[in-house]
């Protein structure tokens, strides 16, 4: 029997405590990821970007650096795509009523960039109801 075309998923899962350090797991686990499928350099920065904002997002907005609540994040390998998905234990956001970061007036601001950025680097980014998860797609 002829096994080439059979495609499996892989998953990983991380639980990180809500503190600033622990994206050095989750860089970590990109690194593996990236290594063992031979992911291109590009994805690759867009893929460290991208989460490194949803983990930090979720840690401090969402779970607000409180230890005892822990951000999640999944990743599923399947037919030469990853879907990350990042989930905090916070209250959600309105991610529909963000103030556009390229806007004149908000051009200086130190924050409020992220979700733009996250929309811009990931193939497709979907967030659920409540606002405290988000789901990363990236074409490998």
């Amino acid at each position: 029997m002829d096994q080439s075309n059979v495609q499996t998923s892989e998953m990983y899962t991380l639980q990180l405590p809500s503190k600033q350090e622990s994206i050095t797991l989750l860089e970590n686990l990109i690194e593996e990821i990236a290594d063992k499928h031979k992911i291109s350099e590009d994805t690759f920065a867009n893929m460290m970007t991208t989460l490194s904002e949803a983990a930090i997002n979720a840690i401090v907005h969402g779970n607000k650096l409180d230890p005892a609540k822990k951000v999640i994040i999944n990743a599923e390998i399947e037919n030469r795509r990853i879907i990350w998905t990042v989930t905090d234990e916070g209250e959600g956001f309105d991610y529909n009523n963000l103030a556009d970061p390229t806007s004149p007036e908000n051009l200086e601001n130190l924050t409020g960039r992220g979700v733009f950025i996250m929309k811009h680097l990931a193939d497709q980014c979907i967030f659920n109801t409540k606002g405290n998860e988000v789901e990363l797609h990236f074409k490998l």
